[in-house]
């Protein structure tokens, strides 16, 4: 497991290395944003351009970007957004309403996707089960944003149960900051909810069919006691990895949630990055997003052998 988990991180890196050179070099073939002229922050990035050698060639130019990065942590200077400020601070100041968000989003979704997921396979082939998975089917197909606006229209404007945006401040564990975001919360929950209860209802119903099931029941265990001790542990090694993949989803997916609720968190920055054009804060969320779903990829990997110790990833036999 060592081994392989030390063979995954050195390609993941190499992976990181290629899709950042590609990002890099596509966005310096862009136009560099028109500075105002005499202008502090103007002069204070075009000086530090030139040390980042701008007339140079791009993999020099890259040389510099990663020399920076790794001895420094210095990833540049704002350019249009916020000018003459450093990316990192900037970065960092974004990412608390982002992780809350989706912190309490992954908190109340999996528990009631996992119990939906169980509850429609205890009850197959019954209404309780169709009724389920074709709500799953419906809630699957449709993207994350159509929930915003129904919610906002709904639970926001019809009922005022709460307000359209987020509150603005650092509070985030305040009444007043949940209450704000429990409408990108639910937005962003719906599609998580219905992919874990597809996943648990597909796997718990393969295995309560299976002969060890039946075999268990013949030994005298009785149907809850089977299930509980050894269909869920079983189904459990598909659903618990799975937890991780998810969390990248919802963060992936939160893009577009934070423009609609106006959340000041990484998503909205990342698109305000697109339209400033700033492609130094766009550099880093890129690889921020990169660096995430990498090892997000690795974790569930090598989560299986834990999981399950008769899974041995990278054996050969």
């Amino acid at each position: 497991m060592f081994k392989y988990a030390l063979q995954r991180i050195v390609y993941m890196f190499f992976v990181f290395m290629i899709i950042t050179v590609m990002c890099f070099v596509l966005i310096r073939m862009l136009p560099l944003p028109q500075l105002p002229p005499e202008d502090v922050h103007s002069l204070q990035i075009q000086m530090r351009r030139e040390q980042l050698g701008y007339n140079k060639p791009y993999l020099v130019q890259f040389w510099y970007f990663i020399r920076n990065i790794f001895t420094k942590w210095d990833w540049g200077l704002s350019e249009t957004l916020y000018p003459g400020r450093e990316v990192w601070s900037v970065f960092v100041e974004k990412l608390p309403a982002t992780m809350i968000v989706n912190l309490y989003s992954i908190l109340w979704t999996i528990p009631v996707g996992i119990a939906l997921g169980i509850w429609a396979a205890l009850k197959k082939n019954t209404w309780i089960d169709y009724t389920i998975s074709t709500l799953t089917m419906v809630v699957i197909s449709v993207p994350s944003f159509v929930y915003a606006f129904l919610i906002q229209y709904i639970l926001c404007y019809k009922l005022q149960w709460f307000p359209f945006l987020m509150k603005g401040g650092t509070d985030y564990f305040s009444w007043a900051m949940f209450k704000s975001i429990v409408p990108p919360i639910l937005a962003l929950s719906f599609g998580v909810i219905a992919g874990f209860c597809r996943t648990t209802r597909a796997e718990l119903t393969e295995v309560l069919t299976s002969e060890f099931m039946l075999l268990a029941r013949t030994k005298g265990l009785t149907k809850t006691q089977a299930t509980v001790r050894h269909a869920l542990r079983n189904c459990f090694v598909v659903i618990v990895p799975g937890i991780f993949g998810e969390f990248i989803g919802i963060l992936g997916g939160s893009l577009i949630i934070e423009r609609i609720f106006s959340i000041p968190g990484v998503g909205g920055l990342t698109l305000n990055a697109i339209n400033g054009p700033d492609y130094n804060i766009f550099m880093l969320s890129t690889c921020f997003y990169t660096a995430i779903g990498l090892a997000a990829g690795l974790v569930v990997d090598i989560s299986y052998g834990f999981i399950d110790p008769r899974i041995r990833m990278g054996s050969k036999k």
